[in-house]
């Protein structure tokens, strides 16, 4: 068995182990190994092991890894980083779904770029309100999602947050709680939510999406 494929049986056992704790089937978690900075060997290595969904932080990137590995039956692109209007091409045609939607801009191009079927669609809200992140304002949410949802080539999915990093589990947990309440308000069911360092967290909290690369690809350089 490689690294990658023990580091990925590490990650699965805790998925589980998390789903259990929330009385739920590890089914409803979807781990998307994101795989930003790492060469195709690694993704090849991960693929192989069984892992299908990966996350690409950039848009060139995505395009470049998606080319590479055409050959491989079945991987599903997932974009997880904000993207520029002038690159949404790439992810209009290679990804699988976009968890970061900010921009009326940006869903407005993808709406027009979109061949194949609606993109699902995860609109970033800023929870921790850092005005370093990106994101919409919670009260700007539902403006937002009443726009884009009137939009062809697009699925409002859901909802996904990056918070603050913090050692304080239940300030951690606050974080997720308000996702999954907005999204609840909103009608919608998708929690694109956690990281290496909260994924379990975050599915006791309700994650449909967990984003883990570090746990899984190792440190990046």
């Amino acid at each position: 068995m490689s690294n990658i494929a023990e580091r990925l049986a590490e990650v699965r056992a805790r998925v589980e182990k998390a789903c259990a704790r929330a009385g739920r089937e590890p089914g409803s978690v979807t781990l998307v190994a994101v795989s930003k900075l790492k060469p195709a060997a690694l993704i090849r290595e991960a693929y192989a092991a069984g892992q299908r969904d990966f996350g690409e932080n950039y848009a060139q990137e995505l395009r470049d890894k998606a080319t590479e590995l055409a050959d491989l039956e079945g991987l599903r692109w997932h974009a997880i980083g904000p993207l520029q209007t002038n690159k949404v091409k790439y992810v209009a045609k290679a990804a699988l779904s976009f968890h970061a939607l900010d921009r009326l801009e940006v869903a407005q191009e993808l709406s027009r770029r979109r061949q194949d079927a609606p993109i699902p669609c995860y609109v970033e809200v800023n929870v921790g309100g850092e005005a370093s992140k990106s994101g919409l304002a919670p009260e700007a949410l539902g403006p937002f999602l009443e726009s884009v949802r009137a939009l062809p080539g697009l699925k409002v999915e859901g909802l996904m947050s990056l918070p603050p990093p913090t050692e304080d589990e239940q300030v951690a947990r606050g974080y997720f709680r308000t996702l999954r309440e907005l999204a609840r308000q909103h009608g919608l069911t998708g929690l694109s939510m956690g990281t290496t360092h909260d994924f379990e967290l975050a599915i006791e909290e309700g994650a449909t999406l967990v984003r883990v690369g570090t746990a899984i690809f190792g440190e990046r350089a």
